[in-house]
């Protein structure tokens, strides 16, 4: 069999039909105008349509809470999501919405974690991220006040944080602590880095990922969704039973 796979130039096929065993999208920037995703309401239901076609059937929204550029409140949230929702039914695109937050552990996030003020996906879970480029000073104690608080963490994106890329123990040490990771579908298509990419597909083989999100923010990402269905380690990830993103 293997000497005919050669003669003929076979090879197995890892490809997904579209991303309807995903789940729920847990991550998108898709109310318009509060955050650095999409600015109007047209680009918002476009996306929204994509989603739909590529086999989504519901979104939580996750508009950037950051103290220095997107102040965003849940009233504000809230009052953005509806609007999708009224828009969604005139154009009669049967996608299920809901809304949360991406908060940025800056100076103010204990703050609102202590007030319990957070938006929140499901049961509890908080989806936060750090900087791209420092190493955050009080991780340890932002994961132990959101756990003793009633939170579940949700680390977005892990792949993407350049300083942990040779030292993949912090992985280890954060699963270890009850972080749960939220790996983004377009980080294996090479979309932000190949080292990145790397690392995400390391964190796949090592059974570190627990959500996956589009993190949409424009019509780009809405492509690369299509190019990633013959992905083999999305295939293999997807059809292994083990994300969580059908129970939100």
């Amino acid at each position: 069999m293997g000497f005919l796979k050669k003669l003929f130039g076979g090879s197995e096929k890892f490809s997904l039909p579209d991303l309807s065993g995903i789940g729920t999208d847990v991550h998108s920037h898709l109310i318009p105008g509060i955050d650095d995703g999409v600015k109007t309401i047209e680009e918002s239901i476009m996306l929204i349509k994509g989603l739909y076609e590529l086999g989504y059937r519901k979104l939580i929204i996750t508009p950037h809470i950051m103290s220095d550029y997107y102040q965003n409140t849940p009233e504000i949230i809230r009052t953005g999501l509806l609007r999708v929702k009224e828009a969604l039914s005139i154009e009669k695109i049967d996608m299920k919405v809901d809304a949360a937050a991406e908060y940025y552990l800056d100076f103010n996030f204990l703050e609102k974690i202590e007030k319990k003020e957070l938006l929140t996906l499901g049961d509890n879970y908080v989806l936060f991220e750090l900087s791209y480029f420092n190493p955050p000073q009080n991780l340890n104690e932002v994961i132990f006040s959101l756990q003793t608080s009633g939170y579940k963490a949700i680390l977005a994106h892990p792949e993407r944080y350049v300083y942990w890329y040779n030292d993949f123990n912090k992985y280890v040490e954060l699963k270890n602590r009850g972080v749960y990771f939220q790996l983004n579908i377009n980080s294996l298509t090479g979309e932000y880095s190949v080292p990145t990419r790397k690392i995400a597909e390391k964190l796949i083989k090592e059974d570190f990922v627990n959500l996956l999100g589009t993190d949409m923010h424009h019509e780009r990402h809405l492509n690369l969704l299509h190019e990633v269905l013959e992905n083999k380690h999305l295939f293999q990830l997807v059809t292994s039973g083990r994300i969580m993103n059908h129970t939100l």
